[in-house]
């Protein structure tokens, strides 16, 4: 049995790995138990890996789904010196089962926004260097683009939204202002996308607070997209704006405030241009 989780694994063996990773995957986004030691013996029974050459690799596919704006396993913290041939074993995987892609879809009814025990509010993370990533990751990404799925779902930016919302209205009666709570406005959801931002709020004094909210099923590091009404808007009420990145929502939602000038605190990038004939 090989004792070396960096020596060369056959396709199949990796196949079953990345399919009982994303079986662990769907059984915690649902709220179902199971025994991450029984999965690694039983892996064991099947393919020449001993137990902590699994738990290695299992490791490494968390470092790769977290590139891909996807959850990852609870106690299995991404390590990222993986083998190459990992990237292909779960572009295979997600190509043959799309749903992985949307994992919110796997969230117990009964995990009701409102059953969720509160949002926590977390630091957003350091502001790091642009770093070059290896050819076939940066495919990868391509292929399943985690902003691109984030903006197209249109479900999970208004749960997300409905989360803050809820939230709002929750921090405002614990400050004792139900009156300041019951003003509270879901701007897109009543007029439309267009205003810059999603939620009028308030805090404790009555100054208004725009909170635009992007949701993700990812990390906190996932990258999104910023509108330009969006961006332009933050730069116009700096003192009122704020960016609500709520995150990991199919597992343990959690959520970060940008404050604004953003660019201090977001790499900003071009993704798009305006063609026109005249």
């Amino acid at each position: 049995m090989s004792d070396d989780p960096n020596t060369h694994w056959t396709d199949e063996e990796l196949d079953l790995i990345v399919a009982d990773y994303f079986l662990m995957l769907n059984d915690e986004a649902a709220g179902i138990s199971f025994n991450k030691a029984q999965h690694n013996r039983l892996l064991q029974s099947k393919i020449d890996r001993n137990g902590s050459s699994i738990e290695f690799k299992h490791r490494n596919i968390s470092a790769v789904l977290q590139k891909l704006g996807l959850p990852i396993i609870t106690g299995y913290y991404p390590t990222e010196n993986y083998q190459k041939a990992i990237i292909p074993a779960i572009d295979r995987y997600l190509s043959r089962n799309p749903a992985a892609l949307h994992p919110e879809h796997t969230v117990k009814s009964n995990n009701a926004l409102s059953e969720r025990g509160g949002l926590f509010i977390e630091p957003p993370p350091a502001l790091l260097p642009i770093a070059p990533q290896k050819e076939d990751i940066e495919r990868l990404v391509r292929k399943f683009n985690p902003v691109e799925r984030d903006f197209r779902n249109r479900k999970l930016g208004r749960d997300g939204e409905e989360l803050v919302l809820w939230l709002e209205r929750e921090r405002l009666e614990k400050f004792e202002r139900p009156d300041l709570a019951r003003k509270i406005r879901w701007v897109s959801e009543e007029d439309g996308d267009g205003a810059g931002y999603d939620i009028l709020s308030f805090d404790q004094k009555s100054k208004e607070r725009f909170l635009e909210v992007k949701t993700t099923v990812g990390p906190d590091v996932t990258p999104f997209y910023i509108t330009r009404n969006e961006l332009s808007f933050s730069s116009e009420r700096p003192e009122a704006f704020r960016l609500c990145r709520v995150f990991d929502f199919s597992m343990r939602p959690r959520m970060f405030e940008l404050t604004p000038p953003l660019e201090k605190l977001v790499h900003l990038s071009p993704l798009s241009y305006e063609a026109s004939f005249s």
